[in-house]
């Protein structure tokens, strides 16, 4: 049989009420820790007694975890306050000029500029900095090359393997042409083979009626004609 289920109100058996008390705080704690380590989050439990005993749990630290709590508590209020809200606001906008203001700092003293206030080490560590910082890039600009090249070999395999299929097209349209050349102009030459040997010699029929025949007159030769004079001279 299940258990009936528990009226939620104050034991007055002090014994019987201890007993619950010890049992329920030890499920509380359990669970405490549970939530703790499976949601990764800042858990502070702190249980008094009708006694007046103190029973406290916190996976970091209860200062910390109060400071916390204070601290969450004071920024919810002053949210609330609109004196208070603009307040907060300035604190950020100052706490982002500052960071600002290093990374400008930073990012000068990357630059090679305003390094008068440095130690050899603060040089050191930023020389092993821009090192690594360099050799990052590096192998970034080397992979994207590499990318490329293989992009660019695989665009040229394409293009070889397409050159290869239309070479052997063409190879197949001049074959078929071929036949088909053979084929007629061979029939003509068999054709015009039989008749013409009925024919006397010196004559032909042609058979590319199609074909314009072209005619060209030639010039005449010139003769030399002596005048009048020279043959009276002669004569």
């Amino acid at each position: 049989m299940g258990r009936g289920k528990i009226v939620i109100q104050r034991i007055d058996n002090s014994t019987s009420r201890q007993v619950t008390f010890s049992k329920r705080r030890s499920g509380l704690l359990k669970k405490a820790k549970e939530l703790a380590i499976l949601c990764d989050a800042e858990v502070g439990l702190v249980v008094f007694s009708s006694t007046g005993k103190l029973h406290e749990f916190a996976n970091t630290s209860m200062k910390s975890v109060i400071e916390r709590y204070n601290k969450s508590k004071e920024e919810h209020h002053q949210l609330l306050n609109p004196a208070s809200e603009v307040k907060f606001w300035q604190r950020e906008a100052a706490s982002l000029r500052e960071q600002l203001q290093n990374l400008q700092e930073d990012h000068r003293k990357f630059m090679g500029e305003e390094l008068s206030g440095l130690s050899v080490n603060d040089l050191q560590n930023l020389e092993n900095q821009m090192k690594m910082s360099l050799r990052v890039v590096q192998m970034k600009k080397e992979q994207i090359l590499k990318d490329e090249i293989q992009e660019l070999n695989r665009k040229g395999n394409l293009i070889h393997q397409e050159n290869m299929e239309l070479y052997k097209k063409v190879n197949l349209i001049h074959q078929e042409n071929m036949e088909l050349y053979k084929k007629v102009y061979g029939a003509r030459d068999m054709n015009g083979a039989n008749r013409n040997s009925f024919l006397p010699i010196g004559f032909g029929i042609r058979e590319d009626l199609h074909v314009p025949i072209h005619l060209q007159l030639s010039q005449p030769q010139q003769q030399n004609y002596e005048t009048p004079e020279r043959a009276t001279k002669l004569g």
